[in-house]
């Protein structure tokens, strides 16, 4: 470690920054398709209501099974691995609904092959962070950390605006364009220092694994607080003119169609339309 210079540590964390982007990109711009994904491809709700269930479950298998083996495959590897999974996810979401016979089964694995990344990603910054010779290393924690909030923002706004200039039928183009950030992030995570919390071929188990992973948000907890308060407040109101506007950029046809559509809407979306 004291052969590399503490500024060759920056690109670590800057990696690390843009992977909870990556994560925020993940979970958040699928829903944003949601009644796109409904009228065009014909998916009922409840099998639309199936694609975030698929990605939530991935994630927390891949959690599970990264807390085994992360140690014996390589922190570089997995990490690596994670940027590469959202970027193909993301660029699979684009193609596989056309290529593949059924568009649900497309969509549900691209949604399965980037929430793998997400996983990973979700798991490994924090550890990576840790372990780097950072000076206030609390503070840089709660920092990664609020980078997923200021992702999920960005990834609705900047959708949105998109979608209004360019229409939500280029939503391809724009699945592409997201998935530049893991493809970029890729390059970031294999020139990067990485060090590791344990020995190599020292393995920790699950629980040894996910108790490391919790005593970070615990060293960290009253910045997080401070941010969290700050982030959710305007996330939230952020998100709910930003799912009205795109609400209100469907074309509905008489007052029934308006009344099942906002309930739908409602229904699939984690802020209720007052």
């Amino acid at each position: 470690m004291n052969a590399i210079k503490k500024n060759d540590y920056h690109k670590t964390k800057i990696a690390c920054y843009m992977g909870f982007i990556t994560h925020a990109i993940a979970a958040n711009f699928a829903p944003l398709l949601f009644l796109k994904f409904h009228n065009d491809y014909h998916i009922s709700l409840g099998n639309i209501a199936l694609i975030s269930t698929f990605f939530f479950f991935t994630q927390l298998l891949v959690d599970l099974f990264c807390a085994k083996f992360v140690d014996y495959i390589g922190y570089r590897v997995c990490i690596v691995a994670s940027e590469i999974f959202a970027s193909l996810g993301l660029v699979g979401l684009a193609f596989l609904p056309d290529l593949l016979p059924d568009p649900f089964i497309g969509i549900l694995c691209s949604v399965i092959i980037y929430a793998i990344g997400s996983g990973l990603i979700e798991v490994l910054c924090s550890p990576i962070i840790e372990a780097c010779p950072f000076e206030n290393k609390e503070a840089t924690m709660s920092l990664l950390h609020s980078f997923y909030c200021w992702g999920a923002v960005g990834t609705i706004l900047i959708s949105s605006l998109f979608f209004l200039i360019f229409g939500i039928n280029s939503w391809k183009w724009l699945a592409v364009i997201w998935a530049l950030i893991p493809a970029v992030n890729t390059y970031n995570f294999m020139t990067c220092p990485i060090e590791h919390l344990v020995d190599n071929g020292t393995g920790m188990g699950c629980g040894q694994f996910c108790w490391v992973v919790r005593s970070f948000h615990c060293n960290c907890a009253e910045y997080t607080i401070f941010l969290s308060s700050f982030h959710i407040e305007y996330m939230e109101r952020f998100m709910s003119c930003i799912q009205i506007l795109i609400f209100v950029h469907f074309p509905l046809t008489n007052r029934r169609e308006l009344n099942t559509s906002r309930k739908n809407w409602s229904a699939m979306m984690p802020i209720q339309i007052p």
